[in-house]
């Protein structure tokens, strides 16, 4: 496959085209930006001879960019998300992105019947949460063997090494609209909104995190799940480190142009980021936990949300994703075939049934 991935000088870019750059199943990449600078010098390191930058706006033009090319991957901010969609859509290619929180999700939702009739997949939410953690609550219903009455997913991030100075995950305009906009929760089969930064509880998570506190976030799990398994409750809880936690209140109001600052500004996380990820059906529990690639210089909180995008493009080349329609991954991805990749990327799951609450 030809793949073009968007937003290529952002945070998380650097690793799908490392990984895509390393995928046989992939024959040519193109880094995308309206920073080509940036761009450039995510292919000149990551993307081996396969890769070459371009400058583009997403909002004008990138159909015309994306003509003969296969698939997109879309790791640019979720805000772009249905421009983006539309491109692929005149250009005949398939999609592919990190998630849309939960509003702009369902307004994805409803280009399904479009993608479907152009033999094209939409690919809602691909990355480590929303993304593995779909895929992950297949696992955890079929392992139940019912239909079940909750879903929860909890989702951590430590950064083991952290710079001496601002440092933030991934975009912090995505962290700040997680942490200001009303969270959604199921109960009863009824979605409702709650207070930006209610209290999750306390969690167990495996090492090098241990006990955490946790925070309700906006996620389209929330969304996605219900309709998809049945269950009439479900919610997701976010892990930060309390000082990453602090620096982002402080944003909360600031001017746009502070916020634009504060992410120029900020360091990237260091090559030692660890990754947590919890899914619980009732008395299910699958756990994934990602660990650095040294190889890359790149760490686990990056690449366990770059990793199952590459992934779903190498799946989408053997023609083990054959689903059209814009699709959340737990409708179209299979387990067996996705765990198996990411293991190759320093990712190990575990199950565990009649899991104690």
């Amino acid at each position: 496959m030809k793949v073009a991935v968007l937003g290529a000088g952002g945070t998380i870019a650097p690793a799908i085209v490392r990984d895509l750059a390393e995928s046989d199943e992939v024959t040519n990449l193109v880094a995308l930006d309206l920073d080509v600078e940036r761009a450039l010098a995510v292919a000149e390191a990551h993307g081996g001879y396969k890769a070459f930058a371009r400058e583009v706006d997403a909002r004008e033009g990138l159909g015309e960019v994306l003509e003969g090319w296969d698939v997109l991957v879309n790791s640019a901010s979720y805000r772009i998300n249905l421009d983006a969609m539309r491109a692929c859509l005149w250009a005949g290619c398939h999609y592919v992105d990190l998630g849309g929180l939960y509003h702009v999700t369902a307004q994805q939702l409803e280009l399904h019947e479009e993608f479907e009739k152009a033999g094209l997949l939409a690919l809602l939410g691909m990355g480590s949460s929303p993304g593995k953690t779909n895929v992950m609550a297949v696992r955890a219903v079929r392992e139940l063997g019912g239909v079940p009455q909750r879903v929860d997913v909890v989702a951590a991030g430590r950064d083991l090494d952290p710079p001496d100075g601002a440092s933030y995950p991934y975009a912090v305009r995505t962290l700040l609209d997680e942490l200001t906009m009303p969270p959604m929760l199921v109960r009863d089969g009824e979605a409702l909104d709650m207070e930006p930064l209610t209290p999750g509880g306390e969690v167990s998570l495996p090492e090098p995190i241990g006990e955490a506190n946790t925070i309700y976030t906006l996620h389209s799990e929330v969304l996605t799940f219900p309709e998809s398994f049945g269950c009439r409750a479900c919610s997701f809880r976010l892990s930060l480190p309390p000082a990453l936690l602090e620096s982002l209140r402080a944003l909360t109001g600031a001017p746009e142009a502070e916020v634009e600052r504060a992410a120029r500004e900020a360091l990237p996380p260091s090559a030692r980021t660890v990754s947590v990820h919890v899914v619980e059906a009732d008395s299910v529990r699958v756990t994934a936990v990602t660990e650095p690639m040294e190889r890359w210089g790149l760490g686990g909180g990056i690449v366990s949300t770059a990793a199952p995008a590459a992934a779903a493009v190498r799946l989408l080349a053997r023609g083990q994703i054959t689903a059209t329609g814009a699709l959340p991954p737990e409708r179209c991805v299979e387990p067996d075939d996705l765990f198996p990749e990411l293991e190759t990327r320093n990712c190990r799951f575990s199950t565990e049934v009649n899991a104690p609450r």
